[in-house]
């Protein structure tokens, strides 16, 4: 499920802080600062969308993310290769490394990190 561009930053908070009230969320903002209310808002939304749940401490509802950024970030990943590289893996990298002109050098470092990452993952799973 797709989330929106607002939705987006309060769960990256959330992930940040790991559990939080509306006004530690608001507390993380840099730049221009929501309203309190647009926070609350936001947060029902992604309570009924299934991402984060809500307990209460006295008076004030605590907010706790219920998908991991990682898993967020894979779902978002492959529906992405999904629609724009139909599925295809290889197309996706091919595309970025010839859009950021990628070096014969760099390809290589990124395939050796590759190697051993799913070298770990396979020995992990033994």
């Amino acid at each position: 499920m797709q989330l929106t561009k607002a939705e987006e930053q309060i769960m990256h908070i959330l992930w940040d802080i790991e559990k939080g009230s509306v006004q530690d969320i608001l507390k993380e903002f840099k730049d221009s600062k929501p309203a309190r209310t647009t926070i609350a808002t936001v947060l029902g939304i992604l309570e009924n969308k299934g991402f984060v749940a809500h307990s209460n401490e006295g008076r004030v509802n605590i907010y706790t993310p219920l998908m991991a950024k990682d898993e967020y970030s894979k779902k978002q990943l492959f529906g992405f290769m999904k629609n724009y590289f139909d599925g295809s893996f290889s197309s996706m990298v091919s595309f970025f490394a010839k859009e950021s002109n990628m070096s014969i050098e760099e390809m290589d470092k990124i395939m050796e990190e590759t190697r051993k990452a799913l070298e770990k993952e396979n020995d992990l799973n033994k």
